[in-house]
């Protein structure tokens, strides 16, 4: 009996067994099969790449050209002293509008006015001197001019007299050296002329020249001790108080026009080709948020080697006083490069050891790798000359993981493309 029983227990294990070894067996088939094919779902994906694409077709190449600079005013003068001295008296008040000509500064101008007079007494004795060099000179001439003449005709006298043998040829040779001797006198005068002056004369007239030009300089320093405005304006800057001792070129005060501003603006070269003389340019001033109307007046001919960009001037109306000098402001220009070219956006284009492709999307939404000739580019678009025809569709993303042949699908707008 318990033989029997121990033989029924034996079998029975061991179909137990059977069935767990079989189970497992199971498991680990359904597991493989999953595995292997989760793994080719996979694998199918990703021969499938999710993209964006547009249509070719023409439109305008268009790059926003941006420009920053500062306001300056139309003139700005900075007064200072042509001398050293001591201030007598400053006329203008800081902020106060003063007109062309009128007195800013005083400098003491004693010593100024001393050099003066004394530089006008030489010039008038120079002038005196010039005078009496010329009446001297004229009288020395008259006289030997008198005695050349008397000597003349009493030789001429003579030759006659003596030819009859009225007198004695020792008589002839005195009268002959007499006309001779007067004769060089006279020649001794004429030969001090100089361009029909004497060299006395000319002497005496550039002493008197000379005396003259010390004399305007002296009157020069003393006018420049009275400082005047060159411009109507305002006075924006002042450092200066009465009784101050002063050096030469010290700055005292600065005027400045603010009737028209200016803007200077840095252009690259290529970029110079949208402004011209004459055309409109809105700039914004940030302090006052507002935006004025601005022309541009001036365009340098040749190029700042420094900076390597042109200058370009733009005139502002300032009919209401608003601007200053020294205010940010801004300028932005919509410039169309090209228009109505076939182009496609820039992220559309890859480049690759020098040149440049497209992918195209045909028909059955495979991909086609195209080598195409790119032109003129701006912000977001590039000009296509040639590899492209209108209305063929193209990738616009994902283009490194795309490659001939392989399967694309083409995502509505606005979804992302993993």
């Amino acid at each position: 009996m318990i033989k029997i029983l121990y033989n029924v227990l034996k079998t029975k294990r061991k179909r137990l067994l059977f069935i767990g070894i079989i189970m497992i067996i199971c498991i680990l088939a359904i597991g493989i099969y999953r595995l292997v094919y989760q793994k080719g779902v996979v694998s199918d994906k990703k021969l499938v790449t999710a993209i964006h694409a547009i249509d070719v077709k023409k439109e305008d190449i268009v790059k926003n050209i941006s420009l920053v600079g500062q306001t300056i005013p139309k003139e700005q003068v900075d007064v200072a002293a042509k001398y050293a001295g001591r201030i007598d008296s400053v006329d203008a008040e800081l902020g106060q509008k003063v007109t062309a000509g009128q007195v800013l500064i005083r400098e003491d101008s004693n010593d100024a006015a001393l050099s003066v007079d004394v530089n006008r007494h030489a010039y008038n004795q120079a002038a005196a001197d010039e005078q009496t060099a010329q009446a001297q000179l004229d009288a020395n001439y008259n006289k030997a001019k008198a005695d050349y003449d008397k000597a003349l005709a009493t030789y001429q006298r003579n030759s006659q007299v003596y030819a009859v043998g009225g007198i004695s040829a020792d008589d002839m040779d005195a009268a002959r050296q007499q006309m001779q001797d007067a004769e060089a006198a006279l020649s001794a005068i004429e030969n001090q002329m100089n361009a029909g002056t004497a060299s006395s004369v000319l002497s005496a007239q550039e002493n008197m020249a000379k005396a003259r030009s010390s004399l305007t300089a002296a009157q020069r320093q003393e006018n420049d001790m009275t400082l005047i405005s060159s411009i109507d304006g305002t006075v924006g800057y002042r450092q200066v108080e009465a009784g101050d001792m002063v050096t030469v070129g010290q700055k005292l005060m600065s005027i400045y026009d603010n009737s028209s501003i200016y803007v200077d603006y840095q252009v690259s070269e290529e970029d110079l080709p949208a402004f011209s003389v004459g055309m409109s340019l809105p700039v914004n001033i940030e302090s006052l948020h507002d935006t004025f109307n601005g022309s541009v007046i001036y365009v340098s001919p040749t190029i700042d080697t420094t900076s390597m960009t042109y200058i370009l001037r733009v005139s502002l109306d300032n009919a209401n006083g608003a601007l200053k000098g020294g205010m940010f402001a801004r300028a932005a220009l919509k410039s169309v490069l090209r228009s109505d070219v076939l182009a496609v956006p820039k992220a559309a284009v890859l480049a690759k050891n020098g040149k440049n492709y497209v992918f195209v999307i045909k028909a059955d939404n495979t991909a086609e790798r195209r080598e195409v000739t790119v032109g003129t580019a701006g912000d977001d678009a590039v000009e296509i000359l040639g590899g492209l025809s209108g209305g063929e569709n193209i990738a616009v993303d994902n283009l490194s993981r795309l490659r001939d042949g392989l399967k694309v699908d083409i995502l509505t707008d606005g979804s992302d493309a993993a």
